[in-house]
Formats: C-alpha cells, sequence, structure tokens
C-alpha cells in the first residue's frame, strides 16, 4: 500500500470519530443527552429503511435493465453509492448519518454519482478517452 493512501486512511479513521464526538458533545451540551440519543437512533432507524428501500429497488432495476439487454452501469453505480451511504449510516455520528442519508435520495445522490464516474472513466480508461467513442 502506498504511503499517501495509508495517510488517508489514518486520517479517514482518527479525525472523523474525533470530529464526530466533539459534535456529539457540543450538541449533547446544547440540546441534553437524551435527545442528542434519540436523534442518532432516528436518523439511523430512518437510515435503514432508506438504505433497504432504495437497495431493493436498486435491484429490480439492474435486473430489468438486464433482462431488456442493457448493460446497467448508472443502477451498479447507485447500488455501490447506497452501499456507501448505509455503511455510514451504521457508524454513529452526525456528520456521518447526513453525508449517508444523502446517498440515498436519487438527487442528491447525483452529486457523487458525477464525480465516481469521472474517477472510474479517468482510472480505467485515461484522461482523453471519450466514452461516447
Amino acid at each position: 500500500m502506498r504511503k499517501r493512501t495509508v495517510f488517508y486512511l489514518f486520517l479517514i479513521f482518527t479525525l472523523v470519530p474525533l470530529i464526530e464526538l466533539s459534535l456529539l458533545i457540543k450538541i449533547g451540551s446544547l440540546i441534553g443527552f437524551w435527545r442528542t440519543v434519540a436523534i442518532i437512533l432516528i436518523t439511523g432507524l430512518g437510515g435503514a429503511y432508506l438504505a433497504r428501500a432504495q437497495g431493493f429497488s436498486t435491484i429490480y432495476a439492474i435486473k430489468r435493465d438486464i433482462a431488456e439487454g442493457r448493460f446497467p452501469a448508472e443502477r451498479l453505480l447507485d447500488g455501490a453509492i447506497i452501499l456507501f451511504g448505509a455503511a455510514l449510516l451504521i457508524t454513529p455520528g452526525l456528520i456521518t448519518d447526513f453525508i449517508g442519508l444523502s446517498c440515498m435520495f436519487p438527487a442528491s445522490r447525483q452529486l457523487f454519482k458525477t464525480p465516481l464516474k469521472k474517477y472510474l472513466k479517468n482510472k480505467f480508461f485515461g484522461k482523453d478517452y471519450n466514452i461516447n467513442q
């Protein structure tokens, strides 16, 4: 593994929990412990429901695309983003819940899908490749 990758993973696994913890402590001091716990539980349960519903919807769309003879590239990206969002929703914290919830809605999912498509195109085909060739 490259040093830069290890550094980024270190930042993600140390800074994100520290920021989440400090935010939870701050919010807990403002609105109270039990209300903070309630917010975390509600976003977690609501997110789990949304992740399940969006996941099944995407699976059915993938099956439909395959049955119609189309490669489900867009649907596969949707599925990957939904899976990423579900993983964030499992992680306790308000920032990760917000990002995870934004992965569940098709309109906000597009904010993740566009850069992901660009990254994958550059990674696999190079920057000068025209996908419509």
